[in-house]
């Protein structure tokens, strides 16, 4: 068996340990009624999964693909963030929310940031997928953690906060196919979010409105910073411009998909509001 047999198994034994901790995971729901999570965490799995199946299908409309389930995400995420999570935060404690809030967003970037040289550093998986991996895990500790003590929230919040898995599962596939890899280790945190939110929904913070303002004023600030990082950018060297087929145009066509841009992320905030009112009329 030459390396690129090996290499290949083992990318499909990454993507198989995902879905089997999954199931195992919705087992554990099932005797502990975390249902909330779990239901979220299967959301995530499929847009992921349906990202990828989306790239894998995608022709020469792959940039204003990527352009409008980027922004759709994005939009959906900003308008969550404010409708649901920050009221939330500062609702525990004003300046410690705040305080969350602001750390959410430093350690959002400077983890995103730092994640980056994992491109540079020889990993047992592609860069790519360890970096979806950490992020999933992260969410879904903090989904899990945010639903575990307030189980009276509803799906809406969750839903919108896995929406952008969409997007990244397409721009994990073309990035991974454009590599000569497989796309099957994409399913590993595809599967994380659930996994992990089922895991932290048996964790009980203390009676402290200040501790937990800090902890939900976290979830938010990391939250807001994705939502930001998934504004679709479509100016040269992005992942948009990478998109596309051409490059003598580039400038023309990058022109376009800015409308784009900003018509997908209107078009997903106004989506989280209209399921708002639809969910409290």
């Amino acid at each position: 068996m030459d390396t690129a047999d090996r290499e290949l198994r083992g990318e499909r034994a990454l993507g198989v340990a995902g879905v089997l901790l999954l199931l195992a995971a919705t087992a554990l729901a099932a005797a502990t009624g975390a249902w909330k999570p779990i239901q979220i965490g299967w959301v995530a799995f499929v847009a992921m999964v349906g990202g990828v199946w989306l790239s894998l299908r995608a022709g020469n409309e792959r940039p204003r693909t990527l352009v409008w389930g980027s922004g759709l995400a994005s939009g959906a995420m900003v308008v969550s963030v404010g409708v649901f999570l920050l009221p939330d935060a500062l609702g525990h404690h004003l300046r410690f929310g705040g305080l969350g809030v602001a750390a959410g967003v430093i350690v959002g970037f400077g983890a995103h940031t730092v994640g980056h040289r994992l491109s540079h550093v020889n990993l047992p998986m592609d860069s790519t997928v360890a970096q979806l991996t950490a992020h999933a895990a992260a969410a879904g500790a903090i989904i899990g953690i945010v639903y575990g003590n307030m189980p009276e929230l509803g799906r809406l919040l969750g839903v919108a906060i896995v929406s952008h898995k969409g997007p990244a599962g397409y721009a994990a596939a073309g990035r991974l196919t454009r590599n000569g890899r497989s796309w099957h280790p994409v399913l590993l945190p595809a599967a994380g979010v659930g996994v992990v939110a089922v895991l932290a929904s048996s964790v009980t913070l203390p009676a402290d409105p200040r501790f937990n303002a800090l902890v939900f004023g976290f979830a938010t600030g990391v939250f807001l910073h994705v939502a930001m990082d998934f504004l679709p950018r479509c100016e040269l060297g992005s992942d948009v411009h990478d998109a596309l087929s051409v490059d003598d145009d580039a400038h023309a066509m990058l022109d376009r998909l800015r409308l784009h841009a900003v018509a997908s992320t209107a078009v997903g905030g106004l989506a989280v509001v209209a399921a708002w009112w639809l969910a409290t009329a």
